[in-house]
């Protein structure tokens, strides 16, 4: 199989780390080549640990990663406009280096995942950051292809199998330079690294129907974000939801890919277990402050010299967390003159003696030299193209709404048994003069309840959501091919779900007669749903609930109901606001009127509100009764809905485009103002 990146890609400087006696020693990282022949990048730990950087020849395409953070704070804002705003992290500075793996530990809240997502630029909105935070000694944003974040809650597709999940990520993250057979083996390889090869072919499951436990979920998160072979790469909770078994097996895969290809990895943990002997470096947390960073070895020394001896035959890690957390705070911690101490005294006693200790000057040293020794800046990693993107988009929406039966395939039952009742009650309608109210009846019937209706597939397009948010983050792929791949995958799932319905609806009322006629009411349909579907694309990206949604989407569709010009008519409408703008920009009044424009013009009724004998009414006096603007024709007001729908799909665009750059300036702003 070819490289995943041709120019060098996948290669990289590692360092291979050795204990002796509890301390590391000099050791030496994996060579590079270039025209000076080969090169080796060493790591010295000493009293005070010299850190030389990797040549500039190992590092030219794919530079190994020395990632350094100094002073980082981080506030969230206040509930209320007077609220005081909450400091989750005070002052934390640290490193991590290639080849290893560093754990941040702490208990429940003590800021494990804001230091995280602080490190990887994706802190969320109401949370500002100050301090400095350098990958290879320079501020950068990271690139596709050298960072992956594995978040804490599995966002899967859940109508996928393990195969198809991590096949279609695939596609859409490796280049067009590989081969499609190339890409499928190196999937196939990294699921079968991941101990899934028995369940490939496993549904993941979700909210409807059961999957894959949720320790296979986290190991096929971790897969996706795998594939690329990141350079840096950050781990939330990866033990969570995995026995014992299974976490050793993921970290020790994780700590020998790290070292074998020189990857940095970052990984916050709770519950660490058996798995603590894999770390190479401890970052310990309480309540926002550091108690102590640097090797795991130092670590257990640390707690040994400030009263706070690990017991023997228990794990470390256990120990550390035992000693500082609070939440629980009882009498339990013993220092070396028998005087108990609560947990609280104990954090405050341990952050204490590392502010003033040469663990924390050690780190302060390494820190420097990391910032010094600098190194080549990243670039974007060759991606899949525009197309091939869209295209995989497009089959696996297209797969997902297939499988989904609340997507489309719930709501087309509904609509073909509510078109076969309206069509049962209204059956064959004459065109005598009452006919006239019972055509503008169905019509509105259907106009209101398909659109109403529509919203019932927001909960299945709010789990694909989630799914865009998460990859769009890691840089899979843009907003304008999910936008487009929606579109044309929901396309023949929305043709059969309105006109089958609507042809049956048609023929047991007996509305207007002709094939353009027909064509027009199934067409203004379909739009009348694209429409909808629009709407609440624009909701999901402004609500993150997907039952908030709902809500306002229901009552998005009310008011335009009420403006649409059916309940009430358009000139009996209060001009402020009712009419001017919210008739206007209903969607209902352009289709409402382009359905009364198919159904009466051309068309007599006979009048017996009339003296005379055999008097008619007209449709185009029908037309004028009910204030329709005439002077364009019924395929105008298609376009009208074509055009809507069009321009909702773009403000989803730009809503997520603008919120995209506008999050990051207002946090900014926020840590200029601290």
């Amino acid at each position: 199989m070819r490289p995943l990146w041709p120019n060098g890609g996948s290669t990289g400087s590692s360092v291979d780390v050795s204990l002796t006696s509890g301390r590391r020693r000099p050791t030496s990282a994996g060579s590079g080549s270039g025209s000076g022949g080969g090169g080796r990048a060493e790591v010295y730990f000493a009293d005070v640990e010299e850190v030389r950087p990797a040549p500039a020849d190992a590092c030219r395409e794919d530079p190994a990663v020395y990632l350094t953070w100094e002073d980082v704070c981080v506030t969230a804002s206040g509930a209320g406009s007077r609220a005081t705003p909450a400091r989750i992290l005070e002052g934390i500075s640290g490193h991590a280096r290639p080849g290893e793996v560093l754990a941040i530990m702490g208990p429940s809240g003590c800021g494990k995942t804001t230091l995280l997502d602080a490190l990887a630029g994706r802190l969320g909105p109401g949370m500002s950051k100050t301090g400095l935070i350098l990958i290879n000694g320079r501020q950068e944003k990271l690139a596709f292809g050298t960072s992956a974040y594995v978040t804490q809650d599995n966002v899967l597709m859940s109508t996928l199998s393990v195969r198809e999940a991590i096949y279609y990520s695939a596609h859409l993250q490796l280049p067009d330079t590989m081969l499609v057979s190339e890409k499928r083996t190196h999937a196939e390889h990294v699921i079968q690294e991941m101990g899934l090869d028995d369940i490939m072919d496993t549904r993941i499951g979700g909210r409807i129907t059961k999957g894959i436990s949720g320790g296979q979920r986290k190991r096929v998160s971790i897969c996706v974000e795998m594939l690329t072979r990141p350079r840096l790469l950050f781990l939330d909770e990866p033990t969570s939801g995995l026995d014992s078994a299974a976490s050793y097996h993921v970290m020790s895969h994780i700590t020998s890919v790290a070292a074998g290809e020189g990857m940095t990895v970052v990984a916050a943990v709770h519950q660490p277990g058996e798995v603590f002997e894999l770390f190479h470096s401890l970052c310990l947390l309480a309540h926002g402050r550091t108690v102590f960073l640097g090797t795991v070895s130092d670590a257990t020394e640390f707690f040994n010299l400030n009263g706070f001896p690990c017991p023997c035959l228990r794990n470390p890690s256990e120990h550390f967390l035992g000693t500082i957390n609070k939440d629980f705070d009882e009498e339990i911690v013993e220092d070396s003159r028998y005087r108990r101490k609560t947990a609280a005294k104990a954090i405050d006693t341990l952050t204490n003696a590392y502010q003033s200790s040469a663990y924390s000057e050690k780190t302060t040293n390494q820190i420097i030299q990391m910032k010094e020794m600098g190194g080549a800046p990243f670039r974007t990693r060759e991606r899949a193209s525009f197309c091939t993107k869209l295209l995989a988009l497009t089959k696996r929406s297209f797969v997902n709404m297939h499988r989904d039966m609340g997507y489309y395939w719930m709501r087309f039952a509904v609509f073909t048994v509510a078109c076969t009742c309206v069509g049962t009650v209204f059956h064959h309608i004459d065109n005598s003069y009452n006919s006239i109210q019972t055509r503008c009846n169905v019509i509105m019937y259907m106009t209101i309840f398909l659109t109403f209706m529509a919203i019932g597939g927001f909960p299945s397009f709010a789990e694909d959501i989630k799914v865009f948010r998460r990859e769009r983050l890691s840089g899979h792929y843009g907003v304008t091919e999910f936008v487009i791949s929606n579109t044309l995958s929901a396309t023949p799932y929305l043709a059969v779900m309105i006109i089958i319905p609507g042809a049956i609806l048609y023929y047991l009322t007996g509305l207007t007669r002709g094939g353009s006629n027909i064509a027009y009411f199934v067409v203004t349909l379909y739009m009348c749903i694209v429409l909808v579907e629009s709407i609440m694309m624009v909701i999901a990206a402004v609500v993150p609930d997907f039952l908030m949604g709902i809500v306002v989407g229901s009552g998005v569709q009310a008011l335009m109901m009420t403006n649409g010009g059916f309940f009430r008519l358009p000139n009996q409408l209060p001009k402020p606001v009712w009419k001017y703008p919210c008739y206007y920009i209903s969607f209902h009044k352009y289709a409402v009127q382009g359905f009364y424009k198919n159904e009466f013009v051309g068309q007599t009724f006979a009048s017996d509100q009339l003296i005379m004998a055999n008097a008619t009414i007209t449709g185009h006096q029908v037309l004028e009764a009910l204030q329709v603007e005439m002077w364009y024709s019924k395929w105008v007001n298609l376009a009208i809905l074509f055009g809507m729908a069009v321009i909702y799909r773009m403000m989803f665009f730009a809503i997520v485009k603008v919120a995209e750059g506008i999050r990051p300036k207002m946090r900014r702003m926020k840590c200029s103002l601290i």
